[in-house]
């Protein structure tokens, strides 16, 4: 028999503890962008570091967030802290992540093997701090409210301000970089990255202050008995093979925004317009988003919204040949498909882990978050890894001179890299997603 929502109350979170919540976005919005977008040219053109190896670089420390990620989760389950379950780790694991940012891009630019390092073992420390904030930043609504439409409201809130925050940090990043030159450029990057992560820790930590969290008996057993039974569950693995796929995809394009400035288009500075046009209309669409997900159910505002981001990527090939203009708009529609890919399945996670919860008695929140941000991770970091790959496979020259010659071979690669995988990977994505159950729309 499918799944069905558990029963909602109709309680509407007060306004505040919306807005509260949306800025914990601004944290992870700004570290879920700039190393996507710029660690992997950080590497390539200013360290010098290989294309092949510059994207193992930029996907090791993540990859160490997939393992732990649910161990994260399972912490934060277990938590007593009279302040609540999640909330304390916002501050203290938000606070280090700025720090460790910051010192991120500080290091030593030679030689090489040193700078390397450095690199390595900072974004591992950012990665580890990200953990201990992402998940239980991600297990709270689950936890503040039964309420499904409710749940796709605190979305739309959160969604609005991750666009904002990926808009601010990874439209202006590149433009701090430039405008400080190659010394300082990069250090100017991740003090900026910085203070946003602060902004947004303290923002979200404070906001939630006198958000209602509910309190159901953690769930017994081991790590290894929980991570069981959530694999169990079908909807979340389907939920989890979606997001995963469509993160890769953003991933690549995230990594491939640089390159296609700088060597299709031949204007570096249209990176920022590039981006911005990946991430504005979400400051638009969002609510659009959420009214199609409270009328037809949250499952086909994901399928629409996917479509048109396969879609805008695929058009995108063309639209490089014509120049920065059409590329511009057709970046655009796949930014108005990312914001619907963003919303709806965080909207949807909830509702899986509180039909758990419903069906159970106990709570597994962190632990269903964990590993979804265990996959959201991996995805992510899979996305420069792959995409570097593909330069590498396309003959990328890699120097510390960022206007060095390209062969057409490489220009391919960038294309392609950009455009046509993130579609087939968005159109994998729609396959699985057509399995998904737990959604009032289904049973119509």
């Amino acid at each position: 028999m499918a799944a069905t929502p558990p029963p909602s109350t109709g309680t509407a979170l007060p306004a505040s503890a919306r807005r509260g919540y949306g800025l914990g976005s601004v944290a992870t919005g700004s570290f879920g962008t700039v190393p996507g977008l710029l660690l992997l040219p950080y590497l390539t053109d200013r360290l010098g570091v290989g294309a092949g190896l510059a994207g193992l670089v930029v996907f090791l420390p993540k990859a160490w967030d997939v393992l732990l990620n649910p161990v994260a989760g399972r912490v934060s389950d277990r938590s007593e802290h009279p302040a609540g379950r999640r909330r304390p780790f916002l501050l203290r694991a938000g606070l280090a992540l700025a720090v460790a940012f910051v010192l991120l891009f500080s290091g030593p630019t030679s030689p090489t093997g040193l700078a390397t390092a450095w690199v390595v073992v900072l974004f591992l420390a950012c990665a580890t701090a990200y953990a201990f904030f992402q998940v239980p930043y991600v297990a709270m609504p689950a936890e503040m409210t039964d309420d499904y439409d409710e749940r796709t409201r605190l979305m739309t809130w959160r969604v609005a301000v991750l666009a904002l925050a990926i808009l601010v940090s990874g439209g202006l990043s590149p433009a701090v970089r430039d405008a400080l030159g190659p010394t300082w450029g990069y250090r100017g990057v991740g003090l900026f990255v910085g203070v946003l992560i602060v902004v947004g820790t303290v923002g979200a930590w404070w906001g939630t202050r006198r958000a209602p969290m509910s309190r159901a008996a953690t769930a017994g057993g081991s790590l290894r008995d929980q991570l069981r039974v959530v694999a169990a569950s079908a909807d979340f693995r389907t939920l989890l093979a979606v997001f995963v796929l469509q993160a890769l995809a953003t991933g690549t394009m995230l990594a491939g925004v640089d390159y296609v400035a700088r060597v299709l288009l031949g204007r570096p500075g249209a990176s920022t317009i590039l981006f911005v046009c990946f991430v504005g209309p979400a400051l638009l669409v969002t609510p659009l988003w959420q009214r199609v997900g409270e009328r037809y159910g949250k499952r086909t505002g994901y399928v629409w919204g996917s479509v048109l981001l396969g879609v805008g990527a695929l058009a995108t090939l063309l639209a490089t040949r014509a120049g920065a203009g059409a590329t511009a708009v057709t970046v655009g529609v796949v930014g108005v498909g990312y914001a619907a890919c963003q919303m709806f399945p965080l909207a949807m996670l909830p509702d899986v882990a509180a039909a758990d919860t419903a069906r159970t008695g106990e709570d597994r929140a962190g632990t269903y978050t964990g590993v979804w941000t265990a996959g959201e991770t991996l995805g992510l970091a899979l996305g420069p890894f792959v995409y570097a790959g593909v330069l590498a496979l396309g003959g990328y020259v890699s120097s510390t001179d960022a206007a060095a010659a390209q062969p057409d071979s490489a220009r391919t690669a960038i294309a392609l890299g950009f455009t046509v995988l993130p579609a087939l990977l968005v159109g994998a994505s729609l396959v699985v997603l057509r399995r998904y159950r737990l959604d009032p729309e289904v049973h119509r």
